[in-house]
């Protein structure tokens, strides 16, 4: 890289992830023909990496399965804080499982973040692995938010976590108190994980990328099947983990409907006042986050927040412009060298779903980390490893992907899937005057084309793409996101990439490609 980076005065016209920018990202084949193996894991972020890295060392013949390439989901577009302070969420945690579940809850996830630095410092990874305390605050004037705030720290209090009140902290901004939890950290997750990749790989682990796996598993005896994509080639094992971010495999638990999507964003700046550390969030909205990361001898700044329903937010771009706006306000701009935006799952109840999708099945499920997948994806790892071992953990009832807690799961089933549909017949309904003419280069947009709706996007060079936005999963109408260039669903929050490829499940099949006449 350039020792003396020069920065741009304004947004990046494309997005780019800081992580994957600074990294040098390994590449792997495609499964080329069948395939027999001990364990086969679907999903090659940090669920899926750690969980071979643990079978691996364990003795087990692991293969590892992308549907396109290692560090292009979740994990490679994260803000990397390795945390056990989740938001607001040990007061809902006490309320709705009880205290022994909040407390568990806390351990798990705290276990998770010692593993990771204890991991890292065995394999000695140069991954920007530092201490850090993390902040949750109220911004001042905010008085519900406060309310929520000091339920919380009184939940901290109930289940012993290690919490301090403040009324004040180091940023220029004005709180009306924030709860202090030291011992937490930050690093370079792709760095990370890459050390983990070395390790499996010279243990025989067998990684194959551009290959997806399809929702058909037939099982025999003891032995399952996975079928790819297109059904030409077959995966037989004892064990199968997705750790896909939404499941590939269903088996009739219907998680389309028992979890939602949310995009939220981030620049990386380079600030004009110095940042003194920590990592922040807010507990109100918009959210807000801040943490501190190294690149070529600069510290710069990941700025976060600004979450919404995946393709329900207003222009895209938009939401960069708030933490522009944010950022600049608080640390002042010198330039902002990344953005990027990232895709995370919610379940009913906010606690993943980790553990067997049933109990006389050997299929393994982790999904529903929604915004703690540094944490959550690891002890889902630790948690899915221990269960092919038959290894007894503390841990697994709280997380059973079959727990239906009645609040507040009725609600938010019935909130998110009233959602579903009035997004599924608006999208079928709405009156479209834009045509495909008035598209500017790097523009898109729904237009109306040939007599019927479709998805228009013109690239820099001028060229038409045109798709059918009827998403392959469930058949409603996806929306152009502007800031990432791809068609996003509302519904389930499926993503295609302009050209119609398959970004983000559960849809597996790329929109249908049309002819522009151009």
């Amino acid at each position: 890289m350039n020792s003396t980076p020069q920065f741009p005065q304004s947004l990046p016209q494309f997005p780019q992830s800081f992580w994957r920018a600074s990294s040098e990202i390994p590449s792997f084949p495609p499964l080329a023909e069948n395939h027999d193996t001990d364990v086969a894991i679907v999903g090659g972020g940090i669920t899926g990496i750690t969980t071979a890295y643990l079978l691996t060392n364990a003795g087990y013949k692991v293969t590892l399965l992308e549907a396109g390439e290692l560090f292009a989901g979740t994990t490679g577009f994260t803000t990397a804080k390795i945390t056990a302070q989740h938001g607001l969420i040990y007061h809902d945690l006490v309320k709705d499982f009880g205290e022994e579940a909040a407390r568990l809850y806390f351990q798990s996830n705290s276990e998770a973040l010692e593993w990771i630095i204890q991991t890292a410092q065995e394999l000695n990874l140069s991954c920007g692995l530092t201490r850090e305390t993390a902040y949750l605050y109220a911004d001042k004037g905010d008085e519900k938010t406060l309310r929520q705030l000091e339920a919380e720290f009184e939940a901290y209090g109930k289940i012993g976590l290690p919490g301090e009140w403040q009324d004040h902290i180091s940023l220029p901004l004005s709180v009306d108190g924030a709860i202090k939890l030291p011992g937490q950290a930050r690093f370079h997750p792709l760095h990370y994980l890459k050390g983990l990749l070395d390790v499996i790989v010279d243990k025989g682990g067998m990684i194959y990328e551009h290959t997806m796996i399809g929702e058909q598993v037939n099982k025999d005896g003891g032995m399952l099947t996975l079928h790819t994509e297109q059904g030409k080639l077959t995966i037989s094992c004892r064990h199968a983990v997705s750790a896909s971010h939404f499941p590939f495999y269903d088996g009739g638990a219907l998680y389309f409907s028992r979890l939602h999507a949310e995009r939220s964003y981030c620049l990386a700046i380079d600030p004009e006042t110095d940042y003194e550390g920590g990592m922040y969030l807010s507990a109100g909205t918009p959210a807000r986050s801040l943490r501190a990361v190294e690149w070529n001898g600069k510290k710069l700044v990941i700025v976060g927040g600004d979450n919404h329903k995946t393709g329900q937010g207003i222009c895209t771009f938009g939401h960069y412009e708030n933490l522009e706006k944010f950022a600049g306000e608080l640390l002042g701009i010198r330039g902002i060298p990344f953005r990027w935006s990232t895709q995370d799952l919610v379940t009913l109840d906010r606690v993943p779903y980790i553990g067997k999708t049933a109990e006389d099945e050997e299929i393994y499920i982790a999904t529903g980390f929604r915004k703690w997948g540094m944490t959550t994806g690891t002890l889902a790892a630790r948690l899915i490893a221990d269960g092919i071992q038959r290894h007894s953990n503390p841990y697994t009832e709280l997380y059973d992907p079959s727990r239906f807690k009645p609040r507040p799961s009725i609600k938010n089933f019935i909130v998110q899937n009233a959602n579903v549909a009035k997004e599924l017949v608006a999208g079928k309904v709405e009156i479209i005057h834009k045509k495909t003419h008035d598209l500017k280069p790097d523009q898109g947009a729904v237009v109306f084309h040939d007599g019927k709706r479709v998805g228009a996007y013109r690239d820099p060079e001028g060229h038409l793409h045109l798709v059918d936005r009827t998403c392959t999963h469930m058949g409603c109408e996806t929306e152009w996101n502007e800031g990432e260039r791809s068609w996003d669903c509302p519904c389930h929050g499926s993503r295609f990439s302009f050209e119609g490829e398959v970004l983000e499940g559960p849809a597996t099949l790329p929109l249908t490609r049309l002819e522009s006449g151009e």
